[in-house]
């Protein structure tokens, strides 16, 4: 297998150790995907607040040169995580992608160009439901929606017992979207309202095939990043390295169970991105 640097904290799993030693032997063959928000970005009561951890850019510049490809994948957006990243016009991103709302829109630093399909009608209608659907069931204290174009997101962190709101909107908004021929994609004291058929798993394995990867990375901290962890499982059970990093939070223990390697949070996961491009051949 080779050995590891010793700086870099060590995968507790063996996949997750083949992973890492499949990216050191290999880099040019590997991609490393991560989603933006609590891995990327610290995780805040309001979404437009949110910027890239200040290492990040640094850390995803620095290793981008030695591999085959990095790529953001994101809920958002990809216009307003490309933005809120501060990813455009930065040396060593110039091939960087972001996959936003699941994968739906594309960003790449070449062109400076997002590629999108046209809206699922059943956004558009629940946009207009919400705000009074939200009054009608006696949910519209302290919760509050968020526009993603593409999708609506219902916000519970603001709250005066912000799991309970969820709890307590989590049916009546998976009724409401099913009627519309959406789905909702449960995260951290949030519920979004989306299309289906689009996920970080679908985008993640697309991806991967477009640029023949080999070993993959991921690293997410939330719900909608199952999908993404589901799929490097399946790569690895055909024979394909990969490793998930978790960036760690009492708020969602899934993704920590099933990680190679848990990191507390975006500063640890740029501080680890920084290690590991250190430790590249260029």
């Amino acid at each position: 297998m080779g050995s590891h640097p010793h700086d870099l904290p060590m995968p507790v799993t063996a996949a997750g150790r083949e992973g890492l030693a499949a990216l050191l032997r290999a880099p040019r063959r590997a991609v490393v995907a991560l989603d933006f928000d609590g891995t990327l970005a610290e995780i805040v009561p309001d979404p437009d607040q949110a910027r890239a951890h200040p290492a990040a850019v640094p850390a995803l510049a620095a290793l981008a040169p030695h591999v085959a490809s990095v790529a953001v994948i994101t809920g958002r957006p990809a216009g307003v995580a490309v933005r809120l990243g501060g990813f455009a016009g930065v040396a060593g991103l110039e091939h960087l992608v972001v996959l936003g709302h699941y994968g739906a829109e594309r960003w790449d630093a070449v062109t400076g160009i997002v590629h999108a399909p046209a809206e699922h009608p059943g956004v558009a209608a629940v946009r207009a439901e919400l705000p009074g659907f939200l009054d009608s069931i006696g949910a519209w204290q302290g919760t509050w929606i968020e526009e993603k174009g593409r999708a609506l997101a219902v916000h519970t962190r603001r709250a005066a017992d912000p799991a309970a709101a969820f709890a307590t909107l989590r049916e009546p908004l998976a009724e409401l979207a099913a009627r519309h021929g959406l789905i909702v994609e449960p995260g951290r004291a949030v519920l979004e309202l989306r299309p289906p058929g689009m996920d970080k798993g679908v985008a993640l394995t697309e991806y991967l095939a477009e640029v023949d990867a080999e070993a993959v990375v991921y690293a997410g901290d939330d719900l909608g990043d199952l999908a993404a962890y589901a799929a490097v499982e399946k790569r690895r059970a055909e024979g394909l390295p990969g490793l998930l990093l978790c960036s760690g939070s009492e708020e969602v223990q899934e993704l920590a169970a099933r990680a190679d390697l848990v990191l507390p949070g975006p500063a640890a996961i740029s501080s680890y991105l920084t290690r590991l491009a250190a430790h590249l051949p260029s």
